[in-house]
């Protein structure tokens, strides 16, 4: 899996469709990844405190990796993530660019 947590990403596919956000986590075993402000869900948590009443919080849900693209950082669209040996190290590329992916 080519993404990582702090990546700019916009979703293609789904219910958000065109937003764009930052990487929160990344499970690489489930192939999914938490987006900032993307497929918001609403909990029902219970109150932890003796006495306190629960509350509905909104939080954001997984979302397959398929459904997202890496923004390239040079002109701002969406771009294929490839691994190029610089240096003798592997460094992440946007596709459309050339450019680094930090």
């Amino acid at each position: 899996m080519k993404l990582k947590k702090g990546d700019n990403v916009i979703i293609i596919a789904g219910k958000d469709k065109g937003k764009k956000g930052k990487i929160l986590n990344v499970f690489p075993r489930l192939c999914r990844v938490v987006v900032d402000g993307a497929n918001i869900s609403k909990i029902h948590e219970k109150g932890r405190a003796k006495g306190a009443s629960g509350q509905i919080v909104e939080r954001a849900m997984p979302l397959h990796a398929s459904n997202i693209m890496v923004i390239d950082p040079k002109n701002n669209e969406r771009t294929r993530v490839g691994i190029k040996e610089i240096a003798g190290k592997n460094v992440r590329i946007a596709k459309k660019s050339g450019s680094e992916i930090k």
